[in-house]
């Protein structure tokens, strides 16, 4: 039971972070009445990514790992883009870039990772786990594209595209959440989701 509470402790402390960059961005956005992105939230969001990585793996659930494995590195190219990654100590750096590879190695077992505690979880049947998978790609994708869009632009911004499948990959993993019976996705996922909306009535309202 202390272990459960344990891992539940690790995945809400992660939300929690996720939300708080989510309610930064959006008061900032409101006072400014348009959409910002402040450095705090991506740096709220790399230590959230990293902790709800370990949260995915205590949960043996591949779909929460994948996510934050796809996104992690994201968030530090944005602060590189807004000029803040190098006020960073560099011994910071170097933990955040090595981290997520130290988790990696850490918990190989003999040089094999446990491949089949991920894949062939009994609480996690095959169409819940393409449930999961598909859901944390869709929402992994708004960064993907929220990153190309920055690239082109040479400036870090949160254009309408990343919104959209914000609110479409959110409401994936909310009913994957519901299935799986998981209080931190659900919990997370319910707050992104009104954010998100919000965001969408204020750039529909910037460009009016």
């Amino acid at each position: 039971m202390e272990n459960h509470w344990l891992v539940y402790s690790v995945g809400f402390l992660a939300q929690i972070l996720f939300s708080s960059r989510l309610i930064i961005q959006w008061i900032t956005s409101e006072k400014q009445k348009r959409v910002i992105t402040p450095s705090l939230f991506w740096v709220l969001s790399l230590i959230a990514s990293f902790l709800l990585f370990v949260y995915g793996y205590l949960r043996n659930d591949f779909a929460i790992m994948l996510g934050q494995a796809l996104t992690y590195y994201i968030y530090i190219r944005n602060l590189q883009l807004q000029g803040h990654w190098n006020k960073l100590p560099r011994l910071g750096r170097w933990i955040l870039w090595i981290f997520p590879g130290l988790i990696v190695i850490y918990y190989y077992n003999n040089n094999i990772i446990d491949i089949e505690r991920l894949f062939q979880n009994e609480s996690i049947p095959l169409w819940l786990l393409t449930l999961g998978i598909i859901s944390q790609t869709v929402f992994t994708f708004r960064f993907i594209y929220q990153w190309l869009y920055s690239e082109k632009n040479k400036e870090s911004s949160l254009p309408l595209g990343f919104w959209i499948l914000s609110i479409t990959g959110s409401l994936l993993i909310l009913s994957y959440a519901i299935f799986r019976k998981d209080p931190v996705l659900f919990v997370g996922h319910m707050l992104g989701a009104i954010i998100y909306t919000r965001n969408l009535i204020i750039l529909h309202k910037q460009h009016d």
